[in-house]
Order: C-alpha cells, then sequence, then structure tokens
C-alpha cells in the first residue's frame, strides 16, 4: 500500500466506482459527499448503499463531508458532479486549490444555461488551474458494472497528452482500460450529447416500438450529434469512440441508464415532472436537452432528435406525433458530402 492521496468530489454511482478503482490502486482514497447519509453509509458499512449498493469498498476509502478535508493536499482530483453543480462546486473548490494538482472530470453534460462544457467551466472557475493539468473520462461505463470489475473501457482526453497519460496509468487495471485522445472538445461533446440521442431511443421503447425503430434513432442521433461536434471544432472520428457510439450504444440499451429510462418514461405518456419527482439519480440528458438545442440554433446546425426530445419534455408535442413528424421530413441522403 502506498500513502498517495488522491480526492473524488461526488459520492454518487460513479464517482463510487472510480474512487473504488483508485484505493485498489492503493491511493488513500477520499471522496467527498454532499449528501450526509451516503458518507455515513461509506464510512459505517463499506459500502455507498445509496447510489451504489453491492458494492464492497476498500478500508483505504473514506467519505467526508468537508470540502476543505476532501482537498488536503491530493496528488489528483476526480470531479464526478452533475453538470448543473459543476460550476458552484468548482468555486468552493477554488479557494483549496494548488496549482500543482491534476484534475479530470468525469461527468458528462453540459452546463444548462451556458451550453459550456465542464473542462471550460472547471477553468473559469478555478483560478490556478490551467489547460495543461486537466483531463476529461468518458466511455460506455455503467457504474454498476465497473464496481463489479466487468471488463469495461473508457478514454482520457486532455490538451496535453501527458495529463491524458498520467490518467490512464493511475485508473487502469485488468477490467478497466483506459485509452488517450487529445479532442477533449469532440469526448465532452460526445458523452453529453449522446445522452439526448439515449432518451430518444427510450422513448421508443415506452411507446413500444421494436428494433428498427431504436437502430435508426441510434445513427442518425450519431450524425447529427457528430455535425454539430464538426462545426464547434471536434473531430468528426471521436463521434465513432468509445466517448460517442460506444457510449451511446450502453446507454441506449441498457437497464443500468437513467436516460433510457427517463425517455421510457416520457414514452410511456408521464411528465417531466413527475419523472424528475420520482428518482433521486441525475437524468444528465434532460439537463443536457435545452442547452444542446440552443447550440445547434447558435451553429445553425439540425439536429431532429434533439429537438423533438425538448419538445416532449416540455409537453408541447406527444411522443407518437412527434415520431410522425419525423418520418415525415424531407427526404435527404444519409451521409452529407462535408460530413468528414
Amino acid at each position: 500500500m502506498n500513502h498517495r492521496h488522491l480526492a473524488v468530489i461526488g459520492a454518487g454511482g460513479w464517482g463510487t466506482a472510480l474512487a473504488r478503482l483508485a484505493a485498489q490502486k492503493g491511493f488513500r482514497t477520499v471522496i467527498w459527499s454532499k449528501e450526509a447519509d451516503a458518507a455515513y453509509a461509506i464510512n459505517e458499512n463499506h459500502e455507498n448503499t445509496i447510489y451504489l449498493p453491492g458494492v464492497p469498498l476498500p478500508a483505504n476509502l473514506t467519505a467526508t463531508n468537508c470540502l476543505d478535508v476532501a482537498l488536503d493536499n491530493p496528488e489528483a482530483i476526480i470531479m464526478a458532479v452533475p453538470s448543473r453543480f459543476v460550476r458552484a462546486v468548482a468555486f468552493q473548490c477554488n479557494q483549496h486549490w494548488r496549482q500543482e494538482y491534476m484534475i479530470i472530470n468525469a461527468g458528462k453534460g453540459l452546463e444548462p444555461t451556458t451550453g459550456k462544457t465542464m473542462s471550460r467551466v472547471l477553468l473559469e472557475e478555478i483560478g490556478e488551474l490551467n489547460e495543461d493539468a486537466i483531463a476529461v473520462l468518458s466511455g460506455p461505463n455503467h457504474a454498476e458494472e465497473v464496481g463489479r470489475d466487468i471488463p469495461s473501457a473508457s478514454v482520457a482526453a486532455a490538451y496535453d497528452l501527458r495529463a491524458a497519460r498520467f490518467w490512464q496509468e493511475l485508473l487502469s487495471t485488468d477490467s478497466f482500460r483506459i485509452y488517450t485522445n487529445q479532442d477533449v472538445l469532440g469526448v465532452e461533446l460526445a458523452g453529453a450529447l449522446k445522452n439526448v440521442v439515449a432518451i430518444a431511443a427510450g422513448i421508443c421503447d415506452g411507446i413500444g416500438y421494436g428494433d428498427n425503430t431504436k437502430a435508426a434513432v441510434i445513427t442518425r442521433g450519431i450524425a447529427e450529434i457528430t455535425r454539430l461536434g464538426k462545426v464547434m471544432g471536434a473531430h468528426p472520428m471521436t463521434f465513432a469512440g468509445l466517448s460517442g457510439l460506444g457510449d451511446l450504444f450502453a446507454t441506449a440499451g441498457s437497464q443500468h441508464s437513467r436516460n433510457r429510462w427517463a425517455g421510457e418514461q416520457l414514452g410511456k405518456g408521464r411528465s417531466y415532472d413527475e419523472i424528475c419527482g420520482s428518482t433521486r439519480m441525475v437524468v444528465e440528458g434532460f439537463n443536457t436537452a435545452a442547452a444542446a438545442l440552443n447550440l445547434a440554433q447558435t451553429h445553425a446546425v439540425e439536429m431532429p432528435l434533439t429537438e423533438k426530445v425538448n419538445e416532449i419534455m416540455e409537453g408541447r408535442c406527444s411522443p407518437s406525433a412527434a415520431v410522425v413528424s419525423l418520418m415525415r421530413r424531407e427526404l435527404v441522403r444519409e451521409i452529407e458530402p462535408d460530413f468528414l
């Protein structure tokens, strides 16, 4: 056992699964939880019974409600809080920050009010943080499976390849393989926007459609988020990788997926407010949908699936009417000449 210290900010299922990985690699790992009951469960039961039940946690993983305790000179920091809270939490982190800290954002989303990626938000709020020290993690990674050491893969993206390699080596295990990438914008956009497509796929499940419909939604969904990414400066092939197609495949077809589940509930006729009120889990696709549509409009990119998901969430269109509208759109070629 080494004595290196790693902090995880956020005690949801994903933050807990990543904290467990770090602890298994020998780090003295401290996870910060905003919720006292989650921190208590981790410390008393060595299990996050609220967000990752059934997964034993190592003795060198502890939890705290005090941010200054978690940020007491860690070698590295994993940010794993929902996108709508990242700015506020980063602002709190700023007063404890040291220039040598390395950070990786493991959440997937866009800031609802601005449409900014999480790396941008972190750089704005943490004064001593520079681009060389920041990375993002994304991929087809259900916390329930990573926590049980089911073989999984992910991608660490950073502006400086040394930062990506730092996290690749730190978190890779025999059951969790990390690849590197320098397309930070593409990895963040793919990870966030695919949640909106997953909601659309879930809506198909809720209506009762079959594999044909879901396959069409997934394929055309990838096409539209790639269009937006390219216009914003991301590499189109990133969306065919782990953070895009890989993550969407897992999210759109899994019973673990909160986004697919939320879409399914919409497809069954439940309202947005009713769905949000029925779970403690954060549905990132709900937070991202409006921001994604605003980005599409700002950059003049056609994103019909994203548009219809927003209309359904807002109660302006029924799921079945949205499908009819999509099927009646102007007939076009599958791949635009300048797609890549």
